[in-house]
């Protein structure tokens, strides 16, 4: 999820674990973190789901963290191998 500006009340390092306890409702995470790329914060929480219910537990992560930050765009990816893929389907 690329984050925008902070809801009102809602310090920075509160976006990180708020997004993986809203994951971990549903599914187990297996990492999570915080980068900023093209000078904008990017929040990772890597969780095990199948495909199919890969895009509903990201959803719901991304509700959940837009109570505490603006998301501005968001994607699911699958690992294989060595590389990272986008996974069709729904985006933000």
């Amino acid at each position: 999820m690329t984050i925008g500006a902070l809801a009102a009340g809602t310090a920075p390092q509160q976006v990180v674990p708020g997004a993986a306890k809203a994951v971990a409702e549903l599914t187990t995470v297996e990492a999570s973190d915080l980068a900023v790329v093209s000078g904008r914060p990017r929040v990772t929480v890597r969780f095990t789901a199948e495909d199919a219910t890969a895009h509903d537990i990201a959803r719901h992560a991304v509700e959940r963290t837009r109570r505490l930050a603006e998301v501005l765009t968001w994607r699911v990816t699958r690992r294989v191998g060595g590389r990272w893929y986008v996974l069709p389907g729904p985006v933000g």
